[in-house]
């Protein structure tokens, strides 16, 4: 890239617990779209990955602040909020990788990020060339929060940006799938690419299998579709793209499926941005998954991903 790009991404970041009940547990940090705007800065030259989100006047989310700036994000969006806290989560994962969280989230700060009546975020959307957010970031918001978060994605697709929702359903964060799909639905009208798991869209819509989830995903109105189906290989394209099919790389032994789907995302990002084709960004983002998937923990060393790293 030419010029420095900014890039944002909007979200809940919350503190981790990784490890057994009552065992020694690891100290930790993640979130959906956090996952993907640190792998994000670690693979893209050339551009300033801000994260946007709340935390609170404490301790903890100083730390958090600090860890995010070591990591290259910038943090100058971020809302400190007084009588707030980070949410938290702990991650309980079994012989096949597979994890289970249990989540203390209902006074997160980053509910009460739109309470402002003009965040940073908005205000600096004049500088954006990319927005991402999912799912959970809309979940957590109250309906005003919802309204302007879609207002900003219409207004930087309106002026060419990318505008990035990876549909990341969680159920128990909504008041019912009716809720859920509705807000999913016009997201998706609002974004430019739809980073769309196929699990998840299976769910949300009741769907009775995961190639009925794919097909129904294909007809999405984003012009720019990557459906995520595990193992399987990534189905990239849109009604006027067409459609192909990449593979994913195999893994000998899977550690922890934490943040794969996060991390495919920000490998098409990056990828995209970078001037890739849709399939080759599927790839990067695939290599970039089957990387982090061999490792515990949402976010994994630098080291272990030192060969896909952009040149410092």
């Amino acid at each position: 890239m030419s010029a420095t790009r900014h890039i944002a991404a909007l979200g809940e970041a919350m503190l981790e617990l990784r490890g057994p009940a009552f065992g020694t547990l690891q100290q930790g940090f993640g979130g959906d779209t956090l996952n993907t705007a640190v792998y994000l800065a670690r693979c893209t030259p050339g551009c300033t990955v801000h994260y946007a989100t709340a935390l609170g006047d404490d301790g903890l989310s100083s730390e958090l602040l600090a860890r995010w700036r070591d990591e290259g994000l910038a943090t100058d969006w971020v809302q400190r909020l007084a009588d707030r806290l980070p949410g938290l989560y702990q991650i309980e994962v079994d012989a096949h990788g597979e994890r289970r969280f249990h989540y203390w989230r209902g006074q997160s700060a980053a509910r009460a990020f739109f309470d402002a009546p003009l965040t940073a975020l908005e205000a600096s959307a004049g500088q954006l060339d990319a927005l991402h957010l999912s799912g959970i970031s809309l979940a957590i918001l109250p309906e005003a929060g919802r309204e302007r978060a879609l207002a900003l994605m219409r207004k930087l697709r309106r002026r060419g940006a990318l505008v990035a929702f990876d549909n990341n359903y969680r159920p128990r964060l909504w008041a019912g799938a009716d809720e859920a799909r509705h807000w999913m639905t016009r997201a998706f009208e609002a974004a430019t690419l739809a980073l769309v798991t196929a699990d998840d869209h299976q769910a949300l819509h009741a769907l009775p299998d995961e190639a009925a989830a794919v097909a129904a995903a294909q007809t999405l109105p984003t012009p720019e579709i990557a459906i995520k189906r595990g193992p399987r290989a990534t189905r990239v394209g849109g009604a006027a793209l067409g459609w192909q099919d990449v593979a994913t790389e195999p893994v000998a032994r899977v550690v922890d499926t934490t943040a794969a789907g996060d991390a495919f995302g920000a490998g098409y990002l990056s990828g995209r941005l970078q001037g890739l084709t849709p399939a080759a960004a599927a790839a990067l983002g695939n290599r970039l998954a089957a990387r982090v998937i061999q490792h515990p923990g949402a976010l994994i060393p630098r080291d272990a991903m030192r060969d896909l790293l952009a040149p410092a």
